[in-house]
């Protein structure tokens, strides 16, 4: 359904029952899979904001299926040619979220309010981040993450981890967690895979490494919390708080 004073470039592609409200604008650069809802006032498929960036270039923003763009929401696609913006499928984005140049969200990952994401961000699946929190270019933010409303993170975020105020770590985020319904066994190994990254002091990388390779973590959501660790572009989100040590693998850290 198209709604009166929508605005549709042409050359925009739309998969079968998207909806487009009053005021939403659809440039001919998006591509939105089916059943996509763009409220009012959300533009999508719009130019980069980057100053090099040459208007000419065919670039691109690929919407997923059952994704939902709330009012006032900015997508820009992407600065290179034939590349994309990518929101996955069954994404949240509420209103006045912004997902800068070459983003990747995965599938089901909710943007609260006035969330903004930068240039290069990905963002794992059935990840949260909370309303005004701001994401640094090329940052990674995992899986099942929970990133607390007004963050400011500059580093990537290993999957499964809550994080505050400035790249804090907080814990893990069980609610998330609970609702894959993963077996005990495997939060377990997942705790046990959290203290011994966070437990120690040393190169990140290298202790998350020798435990990925220790045999002690076997399971597939453990090796992938490990081997996050082993990419990106820049450091990771650590805990910060004195006493950060007593509780923070239960579901009520410190």
């Amino acid at each position: 359904m198209i709604h009166s004073s929508a605005h549709i470039e042409a050359g925009a592609q739309l998969g079968v029952d998207c909806e487009v409200m009053a005021g939403a604008v659809i440039t001919r650069h998006a591509i939105l899979g089916d059943r996509v809802v763009v409220h009012p006032g959300a533009v999508v498929g719009g130019d980069p904001q980057f100053l090099k960036f040459e208007r000419a270039t065919p670039t691109f923003v690929r919407v997923g299926e059952g994704s939902v763009i709330r009012e006032n929401v900015t997508i820009n696609r992407s600065i290179y040619e034939g590349k994309s913006t990518v929101i996955g499928a069954r994404c949240f984005l509420m209103a006045g979220s912004h997902a800068g140049h070459d983003c990747e969200l995965a599938d089901d990952a909710v943007l609260a309010n006035n969330v903004m994401l930068a240039g290069h961000v990905s963002v794992g699946s059935w990840t949260f981040i909370g309303g005004g929190a701001g994401i640094h270019q090329f940052c990674r933010v995992g899986q099942l993450c929970m990133v607390a409303g007004l963050a400011r993170v500059t580093v990537d975020v290993a999957p499964g981890i809550m994080v505050a105020e400035r790249d804090e770590v907080i814990g893990l985020n069980f609610v998330g967690i609970k609702r894959r319904n993963w077996p005990p066994e495997i939060v377990s190994e997942l705790k046990a895979a959290f203290r011994a990254v966070y437990f120690q002091s040393g190169n990140i990388r290298t202790i998350a490494a020798a435990a990925r390779t220790s045999g002690a973590f076997p399971s597939a959501q453990a090796q992938a919390f490990l081997e996050f660790f082993a990419g990106g572009k820049r450091g990771f989100a650590r805990p910060r708080r004195e006493g950060f040590h007593a509780d923070t693998t239960s579901e009520h850290p410190v």
